[in-house]
Order: structure tokens, then C-alpha cells, then sequence
């Protein structure tokens, strides 16, 4: 459901759980640390991403999304850090397995989906690839805008279709053994942070309806631009599992 949004000098002003997350668009990252912290049921102020604050960089050290400040403790970014932020604040429901190598396997999948090098981060370097020589993807000013902020090469560019492709055969495989087993998740019999990244980052492929996610029509193009290798890769397993951890664990419509 739709949540209100302060400002930075107002939530920057706030003590408990503070993030900055990127406003307008359904960034998976941002998107997914709102959904850990709906599952945990953790109060928080959420604050749009303003690149021309400095109020914002000075508070948190940096111009992205998301990035989380607790109190007065260090400001946390990335995926993992906010992961481990969200547990230590409200441990149940975990989200992380309790056996050593499930919760090993459990990062390792979400690297693959959220970390450098992983879905999302060369889904990216796909799309701007693909609007820098004209095949679509994102539009040519914002696709030289994050080739310039993510170190896009065309030797990267080019290769990053066929990385996407494997990761999204790695993760339709994990879950066709783990539904074979009688599971709806990636791991166990429960949710895990794994399912809320999967979910969160098939926007990136395949945009929520827009009744449930509103968003401009360029970006929403660029988000759903496939070429035929992306396309057969995009194992309808996938999506099937956005719909159900949406529909049973998260909340919609998204509030961007």
C-alpha cells in the first residue's frame, strides 16, 4: 500500500530506521529492502533519492539507493548490509536459514541476483548496451548517463546477454528442483531474502502491471526490451514466483 514519504531534512532529523530509496521507478534494490522490511514488519522512514542534495551526500556518504541509517550507527548500502541490518533489528521472521551452508547457499544466490556482476547488475549493462547501438533497451541520454556511473564497456555490453541468461537458468533451475521437492521457495520450505530479491529483480524482464506499479512509459519500455536470447531464458517459473511471493508475503500497488 501506499506509504508517505519525508523529507531529507525531516527524516535526516529522525532517530530509528531511516532509508533512502530510489523515488519513481521500481529500482529492484530499493524495492527489495522495502519488502524485507514489510516482511519483518520494521518501522521506517522512507526518503526519495535527491542526486542534487548535499544535505543527502553528506548525511550518507554517497548519491544512490538504498541506503539505510539506524540511529546514530554508520549509514549501511548494498543489499547484504541492509539484509543484516533488518535481521539484527527484528530476528523473526528470518529471513536467512539457520544452518551454516543454507545460509552460505542463501547469500550466494542473492549475490547472483543483487551483487556486482550479478542479474541485476549486468541486466543493466544489457539495457544500456542495447540503447547505445540502438536496439533497445534504455533511451540514449539515460543509457550514456549509466554507462558513464557503472563502468559500461561495449566489450561488457556485449557479453552481458549471454550472463543473463545463465543466471536466469541458474535460478529457473533452482526452483523447478526446489518445486520437484514440493517447495515454492529457493531454499527450504520458507521464505528467505532470496525469494523477495528474485521477485524484486524480475521487473527488470517484466514490469508489475501498471495499476500495481506505476511507472513512465520509457522506462517501462526500456525495462521490458528482451532480445530473443533473453526471451527464452525468461523461464515462466520466474515469474510465476514474482506473482506469489507478491501476492502471499509483500505489498502491492507499489509505492514509487
Amino acid at each position: 500500500m501506499p506509504f508517505a514519504y519525508a523529507g531529507i531534512d525531516e527524516a535526516i532529523g529522525r532517530d530509528g530506521l531511516r532509508m533512502v530509496v530510489v523515488g519513481g521507478i521500481p529500482s529492484p534494490w530499493s524495492e527489495a529492502a522495502k519488502g524485507i522490511f514489510h516482511v519483518k514488519r520494521i518501522e521506517w522512514t522512507a526518503v526519495r533519492l535527491d542526486y542534487e542534495s548535499t544535505a543527502l551526500k553528506a548525511w550518507t556518504g554517497q548519491r544512490n539507493a538504498p541506503v539505510a541509517v539506524y540511529g546514530s550507527e554508520k549509514p549501511r548500502q548494498g543489499w547484504a548490509e541492509i539484509l543484516l541490518l533488518a535481521e539484527r533489528l527484528a530476528p523473526q521472521p528470518a529471513l536467512l536459514p539457520a544452518d551454516p551452508a543454507e545460509r552460505a547457499l542463501a547469500f550466494g544466490l542473492a549475490h547472483e541476483i543483487c551483487g556486482e556482476g550479478g542479474l541485476g547488475w549486468t541486466r543493466r549493462l544489457q539495457l544500456i548496451h542495447a540503447g547505445l547501438v540502438g536496439t533497445g533497451g534504455f533511451a540514449a541520454p539515460v543509457a550514456q548517463y549509466l554507462a558513464r556511473k557503472y563502468g559500461y564497456t561495449p566489450a561488457a555490453g556485449a557479453a552481458a546477454g549471454g550472463r543473463v541468461a545463465a543466471l536466469l537458468g541458474l535460478l529457473a533451475g533452482r526452483l523447478a528442483a526446489q518445486q520437484a521437492a514440493g517447495s515454492d521457495y529457493y531454499l527450504g520450505a520458507e521464505l528467505t531474502a532470496v525469494d523477495i530479491y528474485a521477485a524484486a529483480f524480475m521487473t527488470l524482464f517484466r514490469p508489475l502491471p501498471q495499476e500495481l506499479c506505476p511507472m513512465d512509459a520509457a522506462t517501462r519500455a526500456a525495462f521490458g526490451s528482451l532480445d530473443a536470447g533473453t526471451a527464452a531464458a525468461l523461464d515462466p517459473r520466474l515469474l510465476a514466483h514474482r506473482e506469489l511471493i507478491y501476492t502471499r508475503h509483500l505489498e502491492l500497488p507499489l509505492s514509487l
